[in-house]
């Protein structure tokens, strides 16, 4: 059963990670050859006053565009 992971910055919407997950999934379908319903798929978010990119936390940041 492939399981995949993501790891990312809180922020992003239900219907953008649902977006993501069913796009992931489709694609393990078509390159392993596997039933979907084999297909895991976890999103583990971080809080932005948890996670830095050189050295500035991404709650720092004025926008999502300027992140470091």
């Amino acid at each position: 059963m492939p399981e995949i992971l993501i790891y990312a910055v809180e922020g992003r919407t239900a219907e953008q990670k649902t977006a993501l997950m069913q796009d992931i999934t489709a694609a393990v379908v078509k390159n392993f050859g596997v039933d979907q319903n084999m297909v895991v798929v976890s999103i583990m978010e971080t809080p932005k006053a948890n996670k830095a990119r050189g050295g500035v936390l991404y709650s720092e940041v004025k926008s999502a565009g300027s992140v470091p």
